[in-house]
């Protein structure tokens, strides 16, 4: 019985499964995230989506987009691949995006942009997964910029009414929109982000330290179009559902949902100008954080099943991967309504903290 209703559980789940809400029920499968080493410009950019300034061709690429749920599901079949720079006053992102069918309707800021074909920026500056926000672009250039307060699966909430001041966006067409009759080659979008705009989100005011590490994810959503009168119609299924869309993404997050912070790749800012070397720096106590993060999935498992919260952290009811529970075991204690679990810090500086909404941070000795 109890397996059935989770199963029914994550059937509803999948209903809700789009970029914009997702609220995905499954527990996270653990996936690498992909490192990128973001540099400074070497001059001021022309903003035009283009991405040909001198900074832009001597930034690297990214490593060419995958479905959302990783080597498990197949290859996109169109490449998408993005580059970061950044200055004083922004952050920079340009993405560059093939595409033989340029598509979009949407052109009132903060519609719901993925239900276009559309390129996605998710931000968790300070990596402790609660107040990230996002931007959706589509290829005329419509923009919805929101920011939650926590994931979805956590009964987080968007607000919509937030605005990223200061925001620059242009796009580049590398054909016809809305033209079924010919073949485009692509589109690229061009963005630049104020670092006031999102200081509250980080650790700290004004730009990132040298070395300074974030969250970051890009998505891109793509419709299954059909041409009907020589306009886009989403394709339909035997019963006359829409076809899910594809999610392409940077950083794989394992489960189809873009709202898990802790999937999502990681930026280091390097004060180096763009073209320089540069490695990226491991954070060992990104490992300790990953070892809460294991246990707080297997808490929201636990909970589905057992409506209350597991302080036995030994218990075999607790579902938790053999080479996590070989590991030194976190401290667990009851909040109201939840719990605080805690492991020390790699460095020895304190500890690392995870509740039952997936917050987590440090405490210094």
């Amino acid at each position: 019985m109890k397996n059935s209703l989770i199963k029914i559980l994550l059937a509803v789940a999948a209903t809700f499964a789009c970029t914009g809400c997702a609220v995905n029920l499954a527990v996270n499968q653990p996936t690498l995230p992909r490192r990128y080493i973001c540099q400074r410009v070497l001059s001021p950019l022309i903003h035009d989506g283009k991405l040909n300034d001198s900074s832009w061709q001597k930034a690297r690429w990214t490593t060419d987009f995958v479905d959302i749920e990783g080597e498990r599901r197949p290859p996109p079949g169109l490449r998408t691949r993005v580059k970061m720079l950044w200055d004083d006053e922004y952050l920079y992102i340009g993405a560059e995006m093939e595409e033989p069918h340029l598509q979009a309707s949407l052109t009132k800021r903060d519609s719901v942009v993925y239900q276009d074909n559309d390129f996605e920026v998710f931000l968790d500056p300070d990596g402790d997964s609660h107040r990230y926000c996002e931007l959706e672009v589509n290829a005329l250039g419509t923009e919805w910029d929101l920011v939650l307060n926590r994931p979805y699966r956590d009964h987080g909430r968007a607000n919509n009414d937030w605005n990223i001041t200061g925001l620059l966006c242009s796009v580049n067409l590398g054909g016809s929109i809305n033209d079924p009759s010919d073949k485009d080659e692509g589109w690229s979008v061009e963005i630049a982000i104020p670092w006031k705009a999102i200081e509250d989100f980080a650790n700290h005011k004004g730009p990132p330290h040298d070395g300074e590490q974030w969250r970051v994810n890009f998505s891109r959503v793509q419709w299954r179009w059909n041409v009907e009168n020589q306009t886009y119609v989403k394709r339909l299924d035997s019963k006359g559902k829409k076809l899910p869309e594809y999610n392409w993404v940077w950083s794989p997050q394992g489960v189809i949902s873009m709202h898990r912070p802790e999937s999502w790749g990681f930026v280091q800012f390097s004060v180096n100008p763009v073209g320089s070397r540069c490695s990226f720096a491991v954070d060992p106590e990104e490992e300790v954080k990953d070892s809460l993060r294991q246990f707080y999935y297997a808490q929201k498992s636990y909970f589905r099943n057992q409506k209350s919260y597991c302080l036995d952290l030994n218990s075999e009811k607790l579902r938790i991967s053999a080479p996590y529970r070989r590991k030194r075991l976190p401290t667990v204690v009851a909040t109201t309504g939840g719990y605080q679990m805690s492991l020390p810090r790699r460095d020895g500086k304190g500890l690392w903290f995870i509740d039952d909404q997936g917050l987590t941070w440090s405490q210094s000795n």
